[in-house]
């Protein structure tokens, strides 16, 4: 682990490297359960927040079709174990899956910008 030389702490908070982990987990693993469900196909994991005592973990998706959200809470259980697998934590947070705020607003701003370009021409 890569140390600060300023006060030997690690240069991001334990929180910020546990939801990086978690994503690259979770990623993966719905990138293989997408092999074989299609529901899961063009889902991309843009983040994760854990609450602090890493009992419940936000997994923040691009976009979820009703048929998506579906298929995640059907494949929650083989998504935990996975993560419970694949880490070193003394708890497995639960999973709840949601849209990514950011991405609505970033689609928001497009349109407005389309629609003021479209006005100019």
């Amino acid at each position: 682990m890569a140390y600060d030389r300023g006060g030997g702490k690690p240069p991001y908070p334990r929180s910020a490297r546990v939801n990086q982990i978690l994503r690259e987990v979770i990623s993966d693993t719905i990138v293989r359960l997408g092999d074989t469900d299609d529901r899961l196909g063009l889902l991309t994991v843009t983040g994760v927040e854990t609450t602090p005592d890493l009992r419940n973990a936000t997994v923040f998706l691009d976009s979820l079709t009703p048929e998506a959200r579906e298929a995640l809470d059907e494949r929650r259980a083989q998504i935990q174990s996975s993560v419970n697998a694949q880490t070193r934590l003394k708890r497995t947070p639960k999973l709840s899956f949601v849209i990514d705020p950011a991405v609505k607003s970033g689609e928001s701003v497009e349109e407005i910008i389309r629609r003021l370009h479209d006005d100019e021409s």
